[in-house]
């Protein structure tokens, strides 16, 4: 499984050692992508080591005359900025956390620090798009937005309706008075005539021959 680390002038013990903290550290699902291992121009007995995962960076440095490692981690979502500076004898890694603080090693292939540097750069990309795709799954649903009420256009003030007034019906004529025809002389006079044969004051005769009298008149 090491030999993939061992491609680019890596120190073999020191990568071994490294590796074998590694699996003890790492938790399921985080995966070693580089290791880089520093190579000082003179005496290279405990040289530090910077290692790369898809979670974070370690920093291990020998200790006990090489008997233990220490090792600082910065989780890709703390790291600011990663910096590779090439210098004469090998290069310089160095990142800057989101508080300020720095961590590097120098004395690094330059081959090492390249790929070192290219590495760290994709983690640092893939870890962005994952916050960001965080903020997308925790940001709530816009409310469904209320259906609009129909506007009610406001209806124009009716003039009052004024009832034309009935027309008065005319008065009715006033009936005409009944004029009481007063019986013609002669009709009097037959009816007198006639009242006084009714109560026998007078004859069939005589009021035969007076009837005839009168009539005669006309």
């Amino acid at each position: 499984m090491i030999e993939k680390f061992l491609n680019d002038q890596q120190d073999p013990k020191a990568v071994e050692k490294v590796y074998s903290r590694l699996v003890e550290l790492l938790p399921p699902g985080e995966e070693t992508l580089y290791i880089a291992t520093q190579k000082k121009p003179l005496v290279n007995l405990l040289p530090d080591c910077v290692v790369v995962t898809n979670r974070r960076v370690l920093f291990f440095t020998p200790a006990n005359l090489g008997l233990s490692l220490k090792f600082i981690d910065f989780v890709w979502k703390d790291i600011a900025d990663v910096n590779m500076k090439e210098e004469i004898i090998g290069s310089v890694f160095t990142i800057r956390t989101t508080k300020g603080a720095e961590m590097g090693v120098d004395y690094l292939p330059k081959v090492q620090g390249r790929k070192l540097y290219k590495q760290s750069q994709e983690c640092r990309e893939n870890e962005r798009k994952r916050e960001e795709l965080q903020k997308i799954q925790h940001t709530p649903s816009p409310a469904p937005a209320p259906e609009p009420k129909p506007v009610e256009e406001p209806v124009a003030p009716q003039p009052p309706v004024f009832e034309a007034p009935k027309p008065t019906p005319p008065p009715a004529p006033a009936p005409a008075p009944v004029i009481e025809e007063k019986p013609d002389e002669l009709t009097e006079k037959l009816k007198k005539l006639k009242t006084l044969f009714d109560n026998g004051l007078i004859a069939q005769e005589e009021y035969n021959a007076k009837k005839m009298e009168l009539l005669s008149d006309l």
